[in-house]
């Protein structure tokens, strides 16, 4: 270990090099456009072009990308999910890739999954010496209720305490998961690192009567949102009872769908009235978010809540699960509404109380776009910078080798 970093000091390569060096690891950092994968691209794209940083990418790649990626990706060897090609699994890190990663001779190695690509690239930072910090995008363990294969929670989690506990530094999405890694024994390794939003694109200013007319929505029709990757951990079948339920109550509503996924037809099946509009972005995507009356998101997955945080920017009232990720962002009868997971009831009660009251639906989308403004990207994607910095620190004081570049906004 002190041996790699002594030939690290001395390398003619890090000689020529002033900046930061990080070697990212993703489960799949172009293959699926989710909120993980924008997040880590603004990453990736803030420490190029603010920090200075080096950044070398190490991820499975598909043959056509869900997206174009920002900075150098390295193709990792991995398998196709079956029933879920869109997602892909890494074997491990090989022979190959590890001679890539020295002598690219990273300064960090920075984790994005606890999947076996992550877990072979944290022994092998550990082998030559290299802080790992990990960053947490979404709750792997609740993906198994939908799937039935509720019996295996216990040990995922165990798995899981054992891979960040393995970390020298967590990223966590809030401070409830934050605190949850701090009870576990991560207490003075653990951070949080939130998310942005782009203000420009999610506005109030982006509502359009032409828009809802173009879609065949009256000025006066009240137009429920689902906004996500169309899969079934993201409370699709919860949403689909929702408008059910109030349709029992004699509401007719025709929703607005915004988003693709394998689960679409299905979902098409559930709500064959529902406008399904694919995947949008830009300006197209601001104007359905904006022209939309209620969000509605029963996902219990989420980490952080992309989805919550751009419909808040965009100024219109939420109706979320009361998860950790909403309540992060949420006041309740403030600035949304939250409700009992699983409880469809609560979602519709909820819902009419929205659908009667235009002055409820003005107040808490007004409140929803201000608390919105108090996220940046550039302040959260700083504060990671920040958190390579002390992780720096902290190693050059345990090894009495200086391991820490120069790392532009860091102080």
């Amino acid at each position: 270990m002190a041996a790699y970093l002594m030939e690290r000091a001395h390398d003619p390569l890090w000689a020529r090099s002033s900046g930061l060096r990080v070697a990212l690891f993703s489960g799949n950092y172009d293959c699926v456009r989710d909120g993980a994968n924008q997040a880590l691209n603004r990453l990736v794209g803030h420490l190029l072009h603010e920090e200075g940083a080096a950044v070398r990418v190490y991820s499975p790649v598909a043959s056509e990308p869900a997206f174009n990626s920002v900075g150098d990706v390295v193709p990792v060897r991995s398998l196709a999910i079956p029933g879920r090609d869109e997602y892909r699994v890494a074997l491990g890190v090989p022979a190959k890739i590890k001679r890539d990663i020295r002598a690219f001779a990273p300064d960090i190695v920075h984790l994005s999954a606890p999947d076996w690509l992550g877990w072979s690239a944290q022994r092998f930072a550990r082998e030559l010496g290299v802080p790992v910090v990990s960053s947490l995008h979404t709750r792997f363990e609740t993906y198994l209720d939908y799937y039935g294969l509720r019996w295996l929670r216990g040990p995922a989690e165990r798995y899981l305490g054992r891979f960040y506990g393995g970390c020298d530094h967590v990223l966590a999405p809030t401070e409830a998961i934050a605190g949850d890694f701090r009870q576990s024994g991560l207490d003075g390794r653990v951070s949080v690192w939130g998310r942005g939003v782009d203000h420009d694109q999610f506005n109030p200013r982006w509502r359009s009567t032409a828009w809802r007319r173009e879609w065949g929505y009256a000025p006066d029709e009240v137009v429920p949102l689902f906004f996500g990757r169309l899969v079934r951990e993201k409370g699709i079948g919860l949403f689909a009872d929702v408008i059910r339920g109030m349709r029992e109550r004699g509401y007719r509503l025709r929703p607005v769908i915004v988003g693709e996924g394998p689960a679409r037809d299905w979902f098409a099946d559930q709500l064959p009235d529902a406008q399904f509009l694919g995947h949008l972005t830009g300006e197209r995507l601001g104007t359905a978010i904006a022209s939309a009356d209620i969000l509605i998101n029963p996902s219990v997955t989420e980490a952080f809540g992309n989805v919550n945080l751009e419909a808040m920017a965009s100024g219109i009232p939420i109706i979320s699960a009361r998860v950790d990720s909403a309540t992060a962002l949420i006041e309740h009868d403030i600035s949304g509404i939250l409700v009992q997971p699983d409880d469809v009831t609560s979602y519709v009660d909820a819902l009419e109380r929205l659908v009667l009251s235009r002055s409820a639906r003005v107040a808490l989308g007004t409140a929803a776009s201000r608390r919105a403004l108090a996220y940046d990207w550039h302040g959260q994607l700083s504060s990671v910078a920040k958190v390579y910095a002390a992780c720096l620190d902290r190693k050059r004081r345990s090894s009495g080798v200086c391991v820490r570049p120069s790392l532009a906004g860091a102080a």
